[in-house]
């Protein structure tokens, strides 16, 4: 069967083993977009949350069947091609990354595979610069929606309007903001797709309960100076962003 074939063999155990509470087995399709680049933990954040919802099939999506390597050498292998995704997915997620993002949105194929497949689902997702894919297929005029702070601003470019905030909901498009965000948007898509008792067994499960030994993770607790030397870094692929209108 396609989709996560790790997922199955799980729901059978405990459908043998125990008693599940009304609800707790759904049957969404979750499509997951992977490209050359992507960045790694924008994926696999709420890939984790996602595969722990019982009787949920996600698809790691690609051009073709070949690994994709993402941003940090990892090699993630799809479990279908584009031609194969489900046409009308439940979820329809895309991750970010630097250079391969903007690769992917100069990419025909990729684009019209995000505009058509994504425009068709349920939830329209992204976290980090995958919402800059979204605005560039056109996916984002007049939602509200949010990016890696490096780019949260530029989202205007496409015609969104950029929050401020960890995860933005709007309608049916959900956004996360800088990679670790991905856990957030995950356990927030769990709640809106199950109930709020699910999340919690599964933040529990996960015991997804951060305490930074560092609090300094967003521009309002960080150095004005190590958030302008990031932003200054960052300047000719804010460029690069930019020229994708």
């Amino acid at each position: 069967e396609k989709g996560n074939p790790a997922a199955q063999p799980l729901l059978s155990v405990h459908d043998q083993n125990m008693q599940w509470p009304q609800g707790w087995v759904g049957k969404e399709e979750i499509v997951m977009l992977l490209y050359p680049g992507f960045t790694a933990l924008d994926l696999f954040g709420p890939h984790h949350f996602f595969v722990l919802m019982m009787g949920a099939k996600v698809h790691l999506v690609a051009k073709t069947m070949e690994p994709v390597l993402t941003d940090t050498g990892i090699r993630v292998t799809p479990t279908m091609t584009f031609a194969d995704c489900p046409e009308k997915p439940t979820v329809f997620f895309v991750p970010g990354g630097t250079g391969g993002t903007l690769d992917a949105a100069k990419d025909e194929v990729i684009r019209k595979f995000v505009e058509e497949r994504g425009g068709s689902a349920d939830y329209i997702t992204s976290v980090c610069t995958g919402s800059v894919l979204l605005g560039a297929a056109g996916l984002l005029k007049g939602y509200k929606a949010t990016s890696h702070w490096i780019t949260r601003d530029l989202l205007s470019e496409f015609g969104a309007i950029p929050v401020d905030q960890r995860v933005v909901v709007d309608r049916n498009r959900i956004t996360g903001a800088g990679v670790t965000s991905g856990l957030d948007f995950g356990l927030k898509l769990v709640q809106d797709l199950r109930n709020q008792q699910y999340a919690e067994a599964v933040q529990l499960f996960a015991e997804y309960d951060p305490q930074p030994p560092i609090d300094k993770g967003s521009q309002s607790k960080a150095s004005p100076d190590i958030s302008g030397l990031l932003m200054h870094m960052h300047e000719p692929f804010r460029q690069m962003v930019r020229d994708l209108r």
